[in-house]
């Protein structure tokens, strides 16, 4: 097994080329997971993350804070397709053929990870991160590593989030 590649923290060039900051580490806290994109639902917080395409107009997975059961999971993932996109079936996205009904739910996984956010909090500026965070998978003793619970979506490829897979080595394990 290979250690996992550390993040980076995204710089940009100032005036005078000097490199600063264009993100810091973010901690999810209750009162302001719902200006980030996350939903409460039951008690936990869920969102949607993409693949990294441009055309991605649904989420790929779900993250939970925190390490939760694998049910909850799934139950949290809908309400976030329900009450972000309109569409509480969680095997299709909206507009797909019922016909091809993609029957099974992908194991949910208990893992780590850093978020990064833009740090001009309070004004905008302008710049393409701004109001944006973006998680990376990291090993629970990474400095700001958070407890998450990820899901990938029924109808998404199988590698389309990258979430951590235990069975190949990756530092997580299955949800229950």
């Amino acid at each position: 097994m290979t250690a996992p590649a550390l993040y980076e923290i995204e710089t940009s060039e100032g005036d005078d080329g000097t490199m600063h900051p264009a993100e810091q580490l973010w901690t999810s806290c209750a009162d302001g997971t719902a200006d980030h994109g996350f939903i409460a639902h039951q008690g936990l917080f869920v969102a949607g993350i993409d693949g990294g395409a441009d055309d991605d107009l649904y989420p790929v997975g779900f993250l939970v804070l925190g390490h939760q059961r694998w049910a909850d999971t799934i139950e949290a993932a809908a309400a976030y397709r329900s009450r972000t996109h309109g569409w509480r079936n969680l095997h299709l996205y909206p507009g797909d053929d019922p016909a091809v009904l993609i029957p099974r739910i992908p194991r949910a996984v208990h893992t780590h990870g850093v978020f990064l956010r833009h740090p001009h909090q309070g004004y905008s500026c302008g710049c393409e991160w701004d109001e944006t965070w973006r998680m990376v998978w990291a090993p629970a003793t990474e400095p700001g590593a958070v407890p998450i619970t990820a899901m990938r979506h029924p109808a998404a490829p199988t590698t389309a989030a990258g979430i951590p897979n235990p069975d190949e080595g990756a530092p997580a394990t299955w949800a229950a």
